[in-house]
């Protein structure tokens, strides 16, 4: 039997590691196949306090694991292929082991949804981003592409403009979805142009990116567009295939917590983007694991009957 299984292992799951380990819980981290989660795939972090020259987001993953381990934290390179977290016992488990725990904190974090083109995955960290907070200041100077039309899009493409010369949001359709405010905003912006009826149909270049070939979907015309870099902005999907029917989710399928991490389910919690639809940044989901993780040492103290400071 466990104190605590976390599944994930972005900043958000290994915060909680890091903080129940030093409340000597010992627990169990199932990194998932993408250990570190989405930071990894930011080149070079500078906006998380305490690093002040910056650093990747793999060494940054590697940094977090270091030291949950040196805690006591135990790392378990695993996928989760099923839970049932309904009973006071959690039951957790990968293709091989199936495991106890008192309390579970999910921290499976989301991944934003891609264009699923030629040249995207390849270009990742090299003119290709899903997040503009993280990348943005690197293409100062530059001529940059949004991908979408939602406020997710109109936000960061507002926010890239304190940046690149050049922002054109590129949008499969002919009116945007996002707010109307929003849309007055970047319509007034004079750095903002717009691409009508075009989606990418790959993206290009040598080293780093250089240009996308669009197409327009109603005359069916195509052509290369230059670019420095392209920020893709056409949804998250959140990790939560798993927990579906046994944790409440939201209308965007984002687990439903309260202010304190709680789910509807005793013993579990989550934490991290797998339950923020809004800020999905690693201070951000840092900081929820550490509440997540001094939640389950609450409630672990309160079921055996002892003080918990602060009570």
């Amino acid at each position: 039997m466990r104190e605590v299984i976390i599944i994930g292992s972005g900043p958000a799951g290994l915060t909680a590691a890091i903080y129940t380990a030093r409340a000597n819980l010992r627990p169990l981290v199932i990194s998932g196949l993408e250990r570190g989660g989405q930071v990894t795939l930011t080149n070079d972090l500078e906006n998380f306090p305490g690093f002040p020259e910056g650093l990747g987001g793999f060494e940054m993953y590697q940094l977090f694991e270091k030291q949950a381990a040196r805690f006591g934290a135990e790392l378990l390179y695993d996928v989760v292929t099923s839970v049932d977290l309904s009973g006071e016992t959690k039951i957790v488990k990968t293709a091989s082991e199936t495991y106890e725990s008192r309390t579970v904190i999910i921290a499976t974090g989301s991944t934003p949804k891609r264009l699923g083109v030629p040249g995207e995955d390849k270009y990742i960290g090299k003119g290709v981003s899903y997040c503009a907070t993280c990348d943005g200041f690197f293409f100062t100077g530059k001529k940059v592409a949004v991908i979408g039309g939602g406020n997710s899009a109109l936000d960061e493409g507002l926010f890239l403009t304190r940046f690149a010369d050049k922002v054109t949001i590129i949008h499969r359709r002919d009116r945007l979805r996002a707010d109307a405010i929003l849309q007055e905003r970047a319509e007034k912006n004079e750095k903002i142009e717009f691409v009508w009826d075009s989606v990418v149909e790959e993206v290009a270049g040598s080293d780093t990116v250089t240009h996308l070939k669009l197409r327009n979907v109603k005359t069916g015309s195509a052509g290369d567009f230059a670019v420095d870099g392209v920020f893709v902005f056409i949804g998250h999907k959140p990790n939560t295939e798993l927990f579906a029917g046994q944790v409440n989710l939201d209308a965007g399928n984002y687990i439903d917590t309260d202010r304190r991490t709680h789910t509807n389910l005793e013993g579990v919690f989550a934490c991290g983007d797998v339950q923020d639809s809004i800020y999905r940044q690693a201070i951000t989901a840092a900081g929820s694991g550490c509440a997540a993780a001094l939640e389950a040492e609450r409630y672990i103290a309160e079921h055996e009957g002892r003080g918990y400071p602060g009570r």
